[in-house]
């Protein structure tokens, strides 16, 4: 939603999940009809494609909808829709960091992400190009960006739960912190530190999504009340050290195609800021001994 917010104009297109023959429905947690319907609520122009590409996938395994593999679907239909590109809502920790799913430092080489990538230069060639329009801010960022647009009621990042967030999983409990954080309020969540979703926070990192993990251990009141608690032993955070987190990344502006650049880089100036360099050597030291 946030990237959604740096471009009112552009149309939504979903991929509806359809049962597959042979292979299971691995993740029914992830309600596509869920996503579809909050879509529709936005008031967008909106396409909806039923496909079963998601299950070509190995790893992650199907129940990923914004994968590349799902994602190519739109390829067929890009002269259809008169599309030149596709938007996605990654950010600087998915983009820059690693997100912890490939590696656990900064790269410019992300093997999903970048332009430059194997998925980047596919999509290119086949004239449809990948865009990341917050992919240089953090997840404090989009989330703040998502709750004050328009979008904000259709704001989701949990799917199992059918009204809302479920607020019991793993997802939850870590945007939960990012939007206390934000929102500079004591965390409220019903996950208790005995539950598995939360046992990796009782042990020592690296965690995924880590520069967010201390961005809210710097923020949240109470937070030494908390099941993150034990995390604080091992970072020696503040405001002023996590403050980099609250600004863009200029790089990642620049990587978007020239088409959208610039309306996607006014949005950016205006509304977040960009690194100064001290900030800007801050990620590209991320991860390094």
């Amino acid at each position: 939603m946030a990237a959604a917010t740096v471009f009112p104009e552009a149309p939504f297109v979903h991929f509806r999940r359809v049962a597959h023959p042979r292979v299971p429905n691995r993740w029914p947690h992830y309600r596509s009809d869920v996503l579809a319907k909050l879509a529709a609520k936005t008031g967008r122009e909106l396409s909806t494609v039923t496909s079963d590409l998601e299950y070509t996938l190995a790893e992650p395994r199907p129940g990923y909808p914004e994968h590349h593999a799902v994602a190519a679907g739109a390829l067929l239909l890009a002269d259809q829709l008169d599309l030149g590109g596709l938007g996605f809502g990654y950010e600087m920790g998915s983009r820059w960091l690693g997100g912890g799913r490939y590696l656990w430092r900064f790269t410019p080489d992300n093997p999903m992400w970048s332009p430059h990538g194997r998925w980047g230069r596919l999509f290119a060639a086949a004239g449809v190009h990948l865009v990341l329009p917050v992919g240089g801010v953090s997840e404090a960022v989009t989330m703040r960006l998502a709750l004050s647009s328009p979008l904000r009621e259709q704001v989701r990042w949990c799917l199992r739960g059918t009204d809302g967030p479920c607020r019991n999983c793993g997802k939850c409990l870590y945007k939960e912190l990012i939007q206390a954080a934000v929102e500079r309020r004591p965390l409220d969540t019903p996950i208790t530190a005995d539950r598995p979703v939360a046992r990796k926070y009782l042990k020592k990192p690296p965690y995924g999504g880590q520069e967010m993990i201390q961005y809210g251990l710097a923020r949240v009141p109470g937070i030494e009340n908390t099941l993150f608690a034990p995390a604080l032993d091992y970072f020696d955070v503040s405001e002023e050290s996590t403050s980099w987190l609250e600004h863009c990344y200029p790089p990642a502006l620049e990587e978007i195609p020239a088409r959208w650049r610039a309306q996607a880089a006014a949005f950016i100036e205006a509304n977040v800021g960009l690194m100064t360099e001290s900030e800007v050597r801050r990620v590209e030291s991320w991860g390094s001994v």
